[in-house]
């Protein structure tokens, strides 16, 4: 009794130790992932931090370089335009001026004036502006070529400016000082002065006085960079630093939160060659860490990290379940599964993709590497469906194929029930070499009617040892063959569907389901025939419509013999329309010609308006040229044969 007790226990006691085993892997996957995230994280905020402070090294220095070039061409212009003012006496006059307005928007210049003794400054036209109390010509004078830092413009009281002088010298003497008017916060266009493609902000900052000459972040605001109160900074940096880096000319880094928008600035600042100017780069945190193509790739990384260890975790699980599942419920998920297969062969007929389901379905049973199933004569010509382990399901139309389903056809054709083939040798006679290279053992049934007629061959390919699938094929013929008849039936009533039933030819539905088909594919040459049969009304008026009927199926019939194309419809009552990829608009007027002579002989006259293009525009503008052609035939028709009323043609 002891011993039966102990039994019992020992299978609980190995399901315990196994699922502890899983419990503890489970555990020991998570805490890694958790800790990889964190290292990952860090490490990518660490390399982003450190890449944003050299690109805005970079940043400051390139704009540095810009604004001291921009300068150097400024001086250069002036100096020029100092040599030329020298041969003019009269420093007002309308010829200087025109030459020293047309210098409007130059390098960083946005406009050209003169300071005289006296401290009047000639600016635009030569008009005259008393700038006592805000310039002294002998101070400037004194100083020689310079730039200022920000002063009071003469002309607009409310705007600060920088002035770029040079003087004007006659026999040695400063006779006026000429100076380039740069309005920081209004540039012109041809100066780009964009960090960071315009998401960072740019700062010109006078390092004696903290005034901004450019700040780009404040956009319309030149104030004074103390002025705007203590900015709370990143751990590791402190308000002191920067106003002692900026007061002294220090290069450095600092990280603040922004008021504007809430969130941490990266600033750099360092000299300029310009005065004690400093220039300063700004960018938002946000842009700093934007998706960078090194973010992608450590991500990418890190992913595939988490994907192999989940990729494990489910391998093992699978090896887990397979030793720990009972051979009962393995023929219970076969039973489930061949019932799944007859229910996604049941609207097969209707949804093509049921059929690669229901043969990757087989394959999973029997199991097997290649599963296919050939249908004969279905819509005209056969399909081969076919399902391969591990490649995606689609039909297959090749010859290698045919090669192989029609050698089993013959076999089956004498009255054979199955075929099996464990060996190359026993059917290399039967299949091709390229077939055979594939396949290492083969097992086929046919697909018949009640009636014994092959419907199609349902075959397995490369199934795994100790399997015998031949009583399981049998059972799904049956199912296979449920799918053909249906398929068969199903495709003649959609065939019937596009037909017109009196004349046989397709129908309107047919019609405007193959326009946007034929202006996909011959759009770039295609010719439309319209035609009509003249008297259809007056016949079913005095005839009946047993002769209007014959008429239409006359016209029909005449129609199919005289013109070689596939699309030909009847559009209404008594009308047809015809089309002819790459039609030769000289043959098909021939073949309109002999269709109205043989119609003739029978008293039936028709009417055919002709359009060939070439780059078809619409298809709908094709159609109605064409028909307007055949009405205007169809009134010559009228004109010369009679009826009282046109319109009711």
């Amino acid at each position: 009794m002891m011993a039966d007790k102990e039994k019992r226990k020992q299978p609980r006691t190995q399901n315990d130790t196994q699922r502890g085993h899983s419990l503890i892997i489970t555990g020991a996957m998570i805490i890694l992932i958790v800790a990889a995230s964190f290292g990952v994280t860090n490490y990518i905020s660490h390399m982003e931090e450190e890449r944003s402070f050299e690109r805005l090294y970079e940043e400051a220095s390139s704009l540095a370089d810009t604004i001291e070039m921009y300068a150097k061409n400024d001086r250069e212009e002036l100096e020029m335009l100092s040599a030329v003012i020298t041969k003019y006496d009269d420093l007002s006059s309308p010829e200087l001026w025109n030459l020293l307005d047309s210098y409007t928007n130059v390098g960083m210049m946005s406009r050209i004036e003169l300071l005289l003794p006296g401290d009047m400054v000639l600016t635009k036209g030569g008009r005259q502006v008393d700038a006592s109390g805000l310039l002294s010509f002998e101070e400037e004078a004194a100083k020689g070529i310079h730039i200022t830092d920000r002063e009071t413009d003469v002309v607009r009281k409310d705007t600060y400016v920088v002035r770029h002088y040079v003087p004007v010298k006659r026999e040695g003497q400063t006779v006026a000082m000429l100076y380039g008017v740069i309005v920081p916060g209004d540039l012109p266009e041809e100066v780009s002065l964009n960090p960071y493609g315009g998401r960072g902000a740019l700062y010109i900052i006078d390092g004696n006085t903290g005034d901004f000459l450019i700040d780009t972040w404040h956009a319309g605001v030149t104030g004074n960079i103390w002025a705007l109160g203590e900015r709370k900074m990143a751990p590791g940096y402190n308000s002191d630093q920067l106003k002692e880096g900026v007061t002294n000319g220090d290069s450095r880094y600092v990280v603040f939160i922004s008021e504007t928008i809430g969130e941490y600035l990266y600033f750099y600042y360092e000299p300029m060659g310009i005065n004690d100017w400093r220039i300063a780069v700004s960018v938002p945190e946000s842009v700093v860490f934007a998706s960078a193509n090194t973010i992608k790739r450590v991500l990418k990384i890190f992913l595939g990290f988490e994907l192999a260890c989940f990729l494990v975790y489910f391998l093992w699980m699978m090896h887990y379940v397979r030793h720990v599942t009972t051979e009962k419920q393995s023929r219970l998920d076969t039973l489930n599964h061949i019932y799944d297969v007859e229910q996604l062969l049941f609207n097969a007929h209707e949804k093509g993709e049921n059929v690669y389901a229901a043969l990757e379905k087989l394959g999973s049973i029997v199991p097997a590497e290649i599963v296919s199933f050939w249908v004969l004569g279905t819509e005209g010509e056969d399909k081969w469906y076919l399902w391969e382990e591990g490649k995606s399901a689609k039909e297959h139309r090749t010859s290698g194929g045919w090669e192989y389903m029609e050698q089993l056809l013959e076999y089956f054709a004498v009255g054979n029930g199955v075929y099996e083939s464990y060996s190359k040798s026993e059917f290399r006679e039967m299949l091709p070499d390229r077939a055979v290279d594939k396949i290492d053992n083969l097992m086929a049934v046919p697909v018949e009617d009640v009636r014994g007629y092959i419907f199609g061959i349902l075959a397995v390919c490369n199934m795994k040892r100790n399997h015998e699938p031949a009583a399981l094929l049998k059972n799904m013929q049956f199912s296979f063959g449920m799918f053909c008849k249906n398929l068969k039936s199903y495709t003649k009533v959609q065939e019937q569907g596009d037909r017109d039933t009196l004349t046989g030819l397709y129908n309107r539905n047919r019609y405007e389901r193959d326009l946007p088909k034929l202006y996909a594919q011959y759009r770039s040459s295609l010719a439309c025939v319209y035609i009509d049969a003249n008297g259809l009304r007056e016949t079913n008026n005095t005839q009946g419509h047993a002769e209007g009927d014959k008429l239409l199926r006359t016209v029909a019939r005449e129609i199919r013999r005289h013109f070689n194309t596939e699309y030909i419809y009847r559009t209404g009552g008594d009308e047809f329309v015809l089309f002819f990829p790459d039609g030769d608009e000289a043959k098909i007027k021939a073949q309109h010609e002999s269709l109205a002579s043989d119609l003739l002989k029978n008293q039936y006259h028709i009417s055919v308006g002709i359009q060939c293009e070439q780059n078809v525009e619409s298809m709908s503008l094709l159609v109605k040229t064409a028909e307007q052609k055949m009405y205007a035939e169809k009134k010559k028709y009228y004109e010369k044969y009679g009826r009282k009323n046109f319109q009711d043609i």
